[in-house]
């Protein structure tokens, strides 16, 4: 066995550490906590907080906002909160299915179900009247909305008016992601650090289920782009990659740069 296998052996051990994790009270994973816009929806998402939209609310410009792999509603927070009430836009956080519940919950969910809570929110805007839609995505809420465009989930709604996607995940920084289907059954879960209060806004204990469903999210969306995807009339896309991201590869960007065209065929 090469020094390579041995080493990445060594470093799985680390990070994987069982098949049960030691889940207590304070954490996101746990059966305690559990993502505020499940029981305070007014408080995340437009369409409930503004059931019956007057004709000065319909003029606002709504931007669904979609957080990443293993995060919460909180990942949009600052956002939210920097949103000046007088703002011509407002801002719909939604949590992807499966996540901000408990860990077996957040285990049982395929990425098919995070995509879920996007399309529900879009539909509920739509139907309430709302014709100036935008969609921002993080980390992981880049390969979604990249699906939702492929696919053609807007042939049958209305376009949205901008797409912005923020270090958008197509391919991973970390190379044992990639070989999670492999060592992930035998180890269970990750387990990552939390700090300064975080664990009860991101999963401390990753299942090996759910990463592999981020492999394959992220491998559809790679095929997807090489075919080549073209935006619905009209809309608008841009990207934004951090120099430095721990999670997402720059290669992300460049690959949606490369395969994603507007509606008449130029570059986002």
């Amino acid at each position: 066995m090469n020094r390579f296998i041995l080493s990445l052996l060594l470093v799985s051990t680390i990070l994987f550490t069982g098949c049960e994790p030691d889940i207590t009270d304070d954490l996101l994973d746990g059966n305690v906590i559990f993502d505020a816009s499940l029981y305070k929806p007014e408080e995340f998402l437009v369409s409930a907080k503004y059931p019956n939209p007057t004709a000065a609310d319909l003029e606002k410009h709504i931007i669904i906002a979609v957080h990443g792999y293993s995060a919460s509603t909180f990942e949009w927070q600052e956002f939210q909160d920097w949103t000046d009430s007088n703002a011509t836009y407002r801002v719909s956080q939604v949590l992807l299915g499966g996540h901000g519940r408990t860990y077996e919950e957040f285990k049982n969910a395929t990425w098919r179900d995070w995509s879920t809570a996007i399309a529900t929110e879009y539909e509920k805007l739509e139907k309430l009247g709302y014709k100036k839609i935008s969609l921002v995505g993080s980390s992981t809420g880049g390969p979604l909305l990249v699906e939702a465009i492929y696919s053609g989930y807007f042939d049958n709604h209305i376009n949205p008016k901008n797409v912005f996607l923020i270090d958008p995940i197509i391919v991973g920084s970390s190379k044992l992601q990639s070989i999670a289907g492999i060592i992930g059954p035998m180890l269970g879960y990750i387990k990552t650090e939390t700090k300064n209060g975080s664990e009860k806004y991101w999963y401390k204990f990753r299942p090996h289920e759910t990463i592999s469903e981020l492999n394959d999210l992220m491998k559809d969306a790679r095929k997807q782009l090489q075919s080549g995807v073209q935006l619905p009339s009209d809309t608008y896309m841009k990207i934004f990659h951090s120099k430095h991201d721990p999670t997402a590869s720059s290669t992300s960007s460049v690959l949606i740069y490369n395969g994603m065209t507007t509606s008449n065929g130029s570059k986002v």
